[in-house]
C-alpha cells in the first residue's frame, strides 16, 4: 500500500495500491508503479467517480496491464508551448497579441480555480469563463472566438501528445449570427471623402473603391500595385499575412488608380504616415490607428456611425446592388463568412424590391395603353 499522502483536501485509500486526493478541483490518483511514484488525474470533479476510476487503475496493475502515461502539463506550460508553435508558424504580430491576451487570460481564472493541469481546463472550468465573459460585457462573436482559442490550445496538446485525453470532448460551438454593421449609402461615402483632410483622403478612396480591409491597405506596397494589369495584388509581408490568409487582385476603378498614379512614392510603402510638425522627415509605414481617428473626427462631424471596415461594407453592398455577382464579388474581396455575405444579399435584395416598388408608385407613362 502506498504511504505518501500528497497535499491537497481529501485524501484517502482506494484498494491497496491507490490513494485519491484532489488537485484544483478534478481528482487524481497517486499509486507506486515500475518502482517510482506517479500521479495520475482521473478527469472528473465527482469523487465517486473518481472511486470508480481508481478501482480500475488498480486492477490494471494487480493484472500487470498499466502502462504509465506521462503527467500533463501545467496550464502555463501548455500555453506557452502553443504561442511557440504560433510563432514558429509565422502568425501576425496582431494575431499573436490576441492570442497572447486571450490565453494569458484564461490561464490566470484556473490559477484562481487553482487548477494546475491542462486536463483540469475542462466543460465547468470553460462555461466559468464564458460565463465571466458575458459578465464583463463581451460580445457574442468574442465570447465564441476566444472559446474557439481554447479549444485550440487542447488540440495542439492532443497533437503533441502533451495529454492523452480531450478535457473539452463534448464541447459545442454555437457560432453566432453576425450582428447588423453600419453601412454607409454612395452618398455618403462621397460626403466622407469630401470631408476627408488630405493627409488621409487617398487612403480613404481606395479603400472605397477596392473593398480591401484597413490592415491590407497599410501593408500595401508599391510593388503590389500593378499599372500595367491594372490591380492591386493583396499578398502576404514579412511579419504579416492577410486575414485567412488571402491572396487575390483587385481591379482599379478608375478613380483608385487616379489615386495611386498622383500619389508621390516615398519609399515601399504605398500609404505612409503624414509627417508630424517640427520632426525631421521620415517615411513611416501609415498606421490604421491613426487613420481610424482621422475618420471617426470626420463622422462627427458629419453626423454618421461607422469605422473603417465600414468602408468594405459598402463597397461590397454597392457592387451586389448595382448586379455584380457575388462570386465575382467575393474574388475581388477575399473572404467573407457566408453568414455574414448573407446580409449583403439581402441588402441587395431589398433595394431591389425597393426600387420595382418606386417604379409601380411612378405611374404609367405616356405610351402605356390605356385600360380597355
Amino acid at each position: 500500500m502506498t504511504t505518501d499522502n500528497p497535499p491537497g483536501s481529501g485524501s484517502e485509500p482506494v484498494g491497496n495500491l491507490v490513494r485519491i486526493f484532489l488537485r484544483g478541483r478534478t481528482w487524481w490518483a497517486n499509486y507506486q508503479h515500475a518502482g517510482r511514484q506517479n500521479r495520475k488525474s482521473l478527469g472528473t470533479t465527482n469523487k465517486k467517480e473518481a472511486r470508480r476510476r481508481a478501482l480500475l487503475l488498480e486492477a490494471e496493475l494487480l493484472q500487470g496491464r498499466h502502462r504509465d502515461r506521462p503527467e500533463p502539463p501545467t496550464v502555463d506550460e501548455a500555453v506557452s508551448a502553443y504561442l511557440d508553435h504560433l510563432r514558429a508558424e509565422r502568425r501576425s504580430a496582431k494575431t499573436m497579441v490576441k492570442y497572447e491576451y486571450v490565453l494569458g487570460r484564461l490561464a490566470g481564472l484556473l490559477r484562481d480555480r487553482r487548477a494546475g493541469s491542462l486536463l483540469d481546463l475542462d466543460l465547468k472550468a470553460m462555461d466559468a469563463y464564458r460565463k465571466s465573459r458575458v459578465q464583463a460585457g463581451a460580445a457574442p462573436k468574442t465570447v465564441y472566438t476566444e472559446t474557439v482559442i481554447a479549444r485550440q490550445l487542447v488540440k495542439f496538446a492532443l497533437s503533441r501528445g502533451m495529454i492523452t485525453e480531450d478535457p473539452l470532448r463534448g464541447l459545442r460551438l454555437g457560432k453566432p449570427k453576425p450582428s447588423s454593421q453600419p453601412c454607409w449609402s454612395n452618398e455618403e461615402v462621397e460626403r466622407i471623402l469630401a470631408s476627408a483632410g488630405a493627409a488621409y483622403r487617398d487612403a480613404y478612396v481606395v479603400l472605397a473603391d477596392t473593398g480591401m480591409r484597413a490592415g491590407e491597405l497599410v501593408h500595401l506596397c508599391w510593388e503590389d500595385v500593378d499599372f500595367a494589369r491594372n490591380v492591386i495584388h493583396i499578398r502576404p509581408k514579412p511579419g504579416w499575412t492577410p486575414k485567412t490568409g488571402d491572396r487575390r487582385a483587385i481591379p482599379m476603378s478608375p478613380r483608385a488608380r487616379a489615386t495611386l498614379e498622383a500619389m508621390p512614392r516615398r519609399g515601399e510603402w504605398a500609404f505612409t504616415a503624414p509627417s508630424i510638425s517640427g520632426r525631421p522627415a521620415e517615411i513611416r509605414q501609415m498606421s490604421d490607428r491613426r487613420l481610424l481617428a482621422a475618420l471617426k473626427r470626420v463622422l462627427a462631424r458629419l453626423g454618421l456611425p461607422g469605422h473603417l471596415h465600414t468602408f468594405r461594407h459598402a463597397f461590397i453592398s454597392r457592387a451586389l446592388t448595382g448586379g455584380i455577382a457575388e462570386s465575382v464579388v467575393r474574388e475581388w474581396v477575399g473572404h467573407v463568412d457566408r453568414d455574414v455575405m448573407k446580409l449583403y444579399t439581402h441588402i441587395a435584395s431589398a433595394t431591389s424590391q425597393e426600387a420595382m416598388r418606386k417604379l409601380s408608385q411612378s405611374g404609367r407613362g405616356p405610351s402605356d395603353p390605356a385600360p380597355g
